[in-house]
């Protein structure tokens, strides 16, 4: 009775809606972005939930793919040089914000980021999002476009224009990258590339400070 009743399709509709809309929204209209960690962690722990309630998934051929690995890394060092001229002509003053005022801070980013954030997100918007919403999206262009629009809509709750517009570009990025690999990760290690590079730039404050200040 219950597995039949989370994989209703008004079910995943209103569990859809309220992931990427209300709960965003509501973040935002509250201003709680400075809890967002917990959001993001209770979010984690319901998605975890409903994956198990689905079962075992398809088998996929899952292996260390060296020539995606180099994709993603040479498309990242190019992603970053184009940031961090952005941020240069954009937003000079942030520009190494936080190795000025708080060096210590930029190396426990680093180290934590990629664990505390990219995998529970990418667990999430990839591995969950891809299985829980296939039978409305599909498994190509479409659900990568909406696994992209709603990592975008996670982003609005930071109050500026910079985050969710980046967050809809790395959402095409690491849902293509998993769409093609099925590698959680492959697409967190992708994400915690680009996280740690923006927090190291700068372009971080708008992905944490822009919506606290």
């Amino acid at each position: 009775m219950f597995s039949k009743l989370i994989v209703n399709k008004s079910i995943l509709v209103g569990e859809l809606f309220v992931l990427s809309m209300l709960v965003p929204g509501g973040i935002f209209f509250f201003k709680l972005a400075p809890y967002i960690l917990l959001f993001l962690w209770f979010i984690l722990v319901y998605t975890l939930f409903v994956y198990w309630c689905l079962g075992s998934e398809k088998n996929y051929a899952v292996t260390f793919d060296f020539k995606t690995f180099f994709i993603v890394l040479g498309r990242w060092a190019f992603a970053s040089v184009v940031l961090l001229f952005m941020t240069h002509q954009l937003f000079p003053e942030k520009l190494f914000m936080i190795q000025a005022n708080n060096p210590g801070l930029i190396w426990k980013i680093l180290l934590f980021y990629p664990l505390f954030s990219a995998l529970p997100q990418e667990f999430i918007f990839c591995k969950f999002f891809f299985r829980r919403y296939q039978c409305l999206f599909g498994d190509g262009t479409l659900m990568v476009i909406m696994s992209a629009a709603a990592f975008c809509l996670a982003h609005i709750l930071f109050l500026n224009w910079v985050a969710p517009v980046l967050g809809f570009l790395a959402g095409i990025i690491f849902a293509n990258t998993y769409r093609r690999t099925h590698s959680l990760a492959m697409v967190t290690l992708e994400h915690s590339l680009y996280g740690n590079a923006i927090f190291v730039m700068g372009l971080g404050w708008f992905f944490w400070g822009g919506s606290i200040n």
